[in-house]
């Protein structure tokens, strides 16, 4: 067991707002319930999808997506992460100051490992769409 995460560099992208915005418009026509929080140069997205994901994980965790603009481009980590209440209201940089990836045993870990790469697929294609 462990902390399963996928990290990815993307170049800047002048408008990240907007890419975020359509990744969540995708994630909302595929049947994900989310949630995410923008503040400055930092944003988290979280994702459940009903059903599938509460069948095979606790109702408490989320696909989680952090993203944080830096001077060479944007940084993108997805992991299994726990459903945050009101993540509107929370400070953005406690959160991502802390740990939000969550220990998963390996079938969990199989699963989301094809969730992720699909969803960064996606998300590949959004950036250069958009960008």
């Amino acid at each position: 067991m462990g902390v399963f995460k996928k990290e990815k560099m993307y170049p800047p992208i002048p408008n990240l707002q907007a890419v975020i915005q359509n990744f969540i418009q995708y994630l909302n026509s595929d049947g994900w319930k989310t949630q995410y929080k923008v503040e400055g140069n930092k944003a988290i997205v979280q994702a459940q999808k009903g059903g599938i994901l509460r069948d095979i994980i606790a109702a408490d965790r989320a696909l989680t997506f952090t993203f944080e603009q830096l001077p060479n481009g944007v940084k993108v980590t997805a992991g299994i992460g726990k459903w945050i209440q009101n993540l509107a209201v929370t400070a953005i940089e406690a959160l991502l100051l802390s740990e939000l990836f969550l220990v998963v045993d390996v079938p969990e870990m199989l699963w989301t490992e094809h969730v992720e790469s699909n969803l960064m697929k996606k998300l590949d294609e959004i950036v250069q769409t958009t960008a």
